[in-house]
């Protein structure tokens, strides 16, 4: 949550003349209803089981960049399908940059809605500790650090693009 994950893969997809994929936003353009509103209906396993579903419909595309929800990795055998399918790539920031980004972003977070810092500093160490396992099986990690503006962002695409040539 708050890594860069749309930001990097939106514009380094641009920069390589590849198509890009939002899963969260292709699930909700699919079943014409937002993640949260699919999570209340269906239950967290009922989502993750769509998830699931949808995650092996994109990843069957060819030259596209896929952006997954930070919960993905950690489901069924996702991570393992998202190996094989293509290059993974954990985009890894610090839990002061997550803080400032989330708390910067007009994106609505039910599950972090009225949490102080401190809560929220303790939520996140929780959920990287919980998802490390998974998140340490991709390709590569990157440092998602600075994706704040323009030249930053140029110059991120720079280092990925080295990273994986």
């Amino acid at each position: 949550m708050a890594a860069g994950k749309t930001t990097l893969g939106r514009a380094f997809a641009r920069r390589q003349g590849l198509s890009f994929i939002d899963l969260d936003w292709h699930i909700e353009a699919r079943f014409r209803k937002t993640v949260a509103q699919l999570f209340a209906e269906r239950g967290e396993e009922g989502f993750r089981e769509l998830e699931r579903r949808m995650l092996r419909e994109v990843g069957e595309f060819e030259d596209t960049i896929i952006s997954t929800g930070g919960g993905t990795p950690c489901f069924f055998d996702n991570m393992e399908y998202m190996n094989q399918a293509g290059t993974t790539v954990f985009l890894q920031a610090t839990i002061d940059t997550l803080i400032r980004r989330i708390r910067a972003s007009k994106q609505e977070r039910p599950l972090l809605t009225g949490k102080t810092d401190t809560e929220l500093r303790a939520y996140i160490e929780e959920t990287l500790q919980r998802r490390m396992t998974f998140y340490s099986r991709a390709h590569h990690t990157f440092c998602a650090d600075e994706l704040d503006n323009k030249p930053q962002i140029e110059t991120s695409i720079d280092r990925l693009t080295l990273l994986l040539s």
